[in-house]
């Protein structure tokens, strides 16, 4: 049977944002990539994913690997995470405010500009554009724990291009959970977008690990 990889998106985006990475985990792979309903309540969420989680490598990039972290902390089963830059919560109090800004002053694709820069385009946002307040009201209002005690392993990852906040967010989520952390080469907060394949290597390792 083969390892299955599920892909969770993060906020402005569909599971059309895996496009890029997709083939490069393809044949090695189960992949799946739910859609999120982005309904703003994390219970909903998370009760949505863990039945396609559960037994599986879970990768996420941004709200998607908060997610990632939240069903590890409920012991939903994981086989294993890699988590790219997830909210942090009271570690890191206003991680996302300029986000939230953002989206007061220009919707959508201000928000988007804000948290993934110019690798975004409007393609990738999702039909109802009050998904993205829902997701953004839920994002700011989470915070972390440490994983369940029997999950799988847990790896952080942070973008080289990142700006400081990121990489100290990151940092304040890894030391208060003693979870290791890799640096993603030539990509920001969009790695899905910006270098899939540093991502894609990053799971394909992990899942190497878990099988050894």
């Amino acid at each position: 049977m083969r390892t299955r990889i599920v892909l969770v998106h993060g906020a402005a985006t569909t599971s059309r944002v895996w496009r890029h990475l997709i083939p490069l985990l393809d044949g090695s792979f189960e992949v799946r990539r739910p859609d999120r309903a982005s309904s703003g309540d994390l219970e909903a969420e998370l009760a949505a994913l863990e039945p396609v989680c559960k037994g599986a490598i879970v990768a996420g990039v941004s709200g998607g690997a908060t997610l990632g972290l939240a069903l590890a902390a409920r012991g939903a089963g994981l086989a294993g995470a890699v988590l790219h830059e997830p909210a942090v919560g009271s570690l890191l109090p206003g991680l996302l405010d300029p986000m939230a800004a953002a989206y007061l002053d220009g919707g959508v694709p201000a928000f988007a500009a804000a948290l993934y820069g110019p690798a975004w385009t409007p393609a990738e946002a999702p039909a109802d554009p009050g998904a993205v307040g829902r997701d953004l009201a839920m994002f700011r209002a989470f915070e972390p724990a440490a994983p369940a005690a029997d999950e799988g392993p847990v790896l952080l990852t942070v973008g080289e291009l990142s700006p400081p906040v990121r990489h100290e967010s990151v940092r304040r989520l890894a030391a208060a959970f003693a979870l290791p952390v890799a640096i993603l080469p030539g990509a920001g907060h969009a790695v899905h977008l910006e270098n899939p394949a540093a991502l894609a290597n990053r799971i394909r390792a992990l899942a190497a690990e878990i099988a050894a």
